[in-house]
C-alpha cells in the first residue's frame, strides 16, 4: 500500500483527509472516473462535495500525484502516477488496462525526441481499440 501522506507531501500538498480517501480509491480500483471517485468517497465521507473531489483531482493532477487517461467519447479516468507504461484503452466500455512499456517503445520515443532535438521528461501511450470481451458482445 502506498503511503499517501508522503506522496502529498513530496509534491507539495498537505494530506487532507479528502485527499487521502482519493487516493485510497484510485489505488484500489486502479482507474476512475471522477464520478466512480465520488460515489465512492462519500460512502465513507458523506458530506464532501462533488465541487471538492474536482478541486483535489485537479490539484493532484497538477502537482504529479495524478495522470489523467482520456477516453475518447467518454469521461476521463485517473491513476496514481507509476513508472512509465501503455494503457490499452477500450472505445466501447471505457476500461483501461495497464500493460508494462517495452524496451522496443522507449528506444523509439528516444530516436524520435533526439532528432527533434526535444528533451522527453515524461510520456503517456494510450492505445484505443475494442477490448476482447466487447469483442465478443458486439459478435454475439
Amino acid at each position: 500500500m502506498t503511503d499517501y501522506a508522503t506522496l502529498l507531501k513530496e509534491s507539495g500538498l498537505k494530506a487532507t483527509f479528502q485527499r487521502m480517501n482519493i487516493l485510497e480509491r484510485i489505488e484500489v480500483y486502479g482507474h476512475m472516473s471522477i464520478d466512480s471517485i465520488y460515489e465512492e468517497v462519500i460512502k465513507t465521507h458523506p458530506s464532501l462535495s462533488l465541487a471538492t473531489v474536482y478541486k483535489n483531482i485537479i490539484l493532484m493532477l497538477e502537482k504529479g500525484v495524478l495522470v489523467e487517461v482520456p477516453i475518447t467519447g467518454k469521461k476521463s479516468k485517473y491513476e496514481l502516477i507509476k513508472e512509465d507504461h501503455i494503457h490499452l484503452v477500450c472505445t466501447e466500455c471505457g476500461e483501461v488496462e495497464d500493460k508494462p512499456q517495452h524496451s522496443e517503445a522507449d528506444e523509439l520515443f528516444t530516436s524520435m525526441t533526439a532528432k527533434e532535438n526535444f528533451t522527453l521528461s515524461k510520456q503517456q501511450v494510450n492505445l484505443y481499440g475494442v477490448c476482447g470481451q466487447c469483442q465478443e458482445a458486439i459478435a454475439s
